[in-house]
């Protein structure tokens, strides 16, 4: 949501380095190029695992086991080939994060502001440190719903940030506006760096720097081993309807640039030294909320309500080719495994792209997506926002939210292994796809 979302309401008016592909973007640089074939044409659904609620995590992939988490306040272990569950570990809140996987523990934050370090063959707990307490991004006239005067969290800041590894320690934001430094083996407090608001963006690491995004407009640099910041970033600002505000996606860092898209719409080139802007690409209105894959010279990215594919030259910032899906939304993050590419959308599909080609290959569509699509689409295949929205009042947008995701919405980010594709859907389902 965005403009679609402030569009739609004025309408309605009056009415460590972790192994490759074990941890959030394939490596902790968050290019989201996996080491792994994929596949170029869609045979099978491999298997399925049902969680009991929406699964926004995105999977990582270690060895021969699978780890998510889910709205049901557990981590899951499934293997790699079967889908056959190997444990589950509960936590008292929704695990909204992506799990790192490193020497034997897997990391992840929960909503119960704590984050927790497990056994990864077992499930068993090693230790858990305690936040000073998880938040969603809280504004008046949030997009611009009613009662204007009353602060209220934002139904669009689906995730939590998703933890890196590197150098003995383990990095993730909070929602308490701190960004964490832990020993990865103890789960001892290394330091602490305090933003000005929210911080659910996930930190890529490159070179013993740390890159993260707060919702407070600035992109941060900090220092891996002492959390001094070495620079900070200005994004843009919106103090009316706080609607192009705030940096959910998180940055990609290659080849001495760090990229990242912004809910001001922009997409940013920034270098990873100094902190200077090197470009900045507009998208006309529309959040970039997902995390960019970086492959031969090109950044590829998806925008939200405008429902945009973008490759861009990743020196110039000149755009190479744009894909259009209906103007559904799109935060999930793209993954690129050989030639082709792979990315969730809102419709309830994975959708497979053909880089050679620049071209969709196929998608995947969920039962889930088939059964309840229909009534949320319009006759050319768009998201009826009509149908889900009944007014602009707070609550009512609340409702309509979870309406639009009844379609199996796709707002996990693909992880690959081998020729298998695995990704999350707001149905409850964990999927393997050949």
């Amino acid at each position: 949501m965005h403009r679609f979302l402030a569009a739609s309401l004025l309408l309605l008016c009056p009415i460590a380095q972790a192994q490759n592909s074990a941890t959030f973007r394939a490596d902790p640089a968050h290019t989201g190029v996996y080491a792994a074939p994929g596949t170029a044409a869609l045979h099978k659904v491999k298997w399925q695992f049902h969680t009991r609620a929406q699964v926004l995590s995105s999977p990582a992939v270690a060895g021969n086991t699978v780890y998510f988490g889910s709205n049901d306040h557990r981590l899951y272990a499934v293997d790699l080939q079967t889908g056959a569950k190997k444990w589950e570990f509960k936590t008292d809140g929704r695990v909204a994060s992506s799990p790192a996987v490193a020497n034997g523990l897997v990391y992840f934050l929960s909503y119960d502001s704590n984050f927790y370090a497990v056994d990864a063959a077992t499930g068993t707990l090693k230790w858990k440190f305690k936040t000073a307490g998880e938040r969603r991004f809280i504004a008046k006239h949030l997009h611009g719903v009613e009662p204007a005067s009353e602060p209220v969290p934002d139904p669009f800041d689906f995730y939590l940030s998703s933890a890196v590894v590197a150098n003995g320690a383990v990095y993730f934001g909070s929602g308490d506006s701190n960004i964490y430094a832990l020993e990865a083996a103890t789960g001892s407090l290394k330091w602490k760096f305090k933003t000005g608001d929210v911080v659910h963006a996930s930190p890529a690491f490159a070179e013993g720097t740390i890159f993260i995004g707060s919702w407070d407009t600035y992109l941060y640099a900090l220092d891996g081993e002492s959390g001094k910041e070495k620079w900070r970033f200005k994004t843009g600002e919106d103090h009316e309807i706080y609607n192009q505000t705030g940096l959910q996606a998180s940055p990609a860092v290659a080849d001495g640039v760090v990229y990242f898209g912004c809910r001001d719409s922009k997409f940013y080139a920034v270098d990873k030294n100094s902190g200077k802007q090197l470009w900045a690409y507009s998208n006309k209105g529309s959040w970039v909320i997902n995390s960019a894959a970086i492959k031969d010279g090109k950044v590829y990215f998806a925008t939200s309500d405008t429902g945009l594919l973008r490759a861009l030259d990743a020196k110039t910032g000149a755009e190479l080719f744009t894909l259009e899906f209906n103007h559904w939304p799109m935060f999930s993050s793209p993954a690129i495994a050989g030639n082709m590419m792979y990315l969730g959308s809102h419709q309830g599909r994975l959708l497979a792209i053909d880089l050679t080609t620049q071209k969709a290959a196929w998608h995947y569509e969920t039962e889930t997506a088939k059964k309840n699509g229909p009534a949320l689409t319009t006759d050319k295949g768009a998201p009826n926002y009509e149908a889900a929205f009944a007014d602009n009042f707070y609550d009512d947008i609340v409702v309509g939210l979870q309406k639009m995701l009844s379609v199996g919405a796709v707002l996990s980010s693909p992880a690959v292994a081998g020729d298998t594709v695995l990704f999350g859907s707001t149905d409850g389902n964990l999927y393997a796809i050949q």
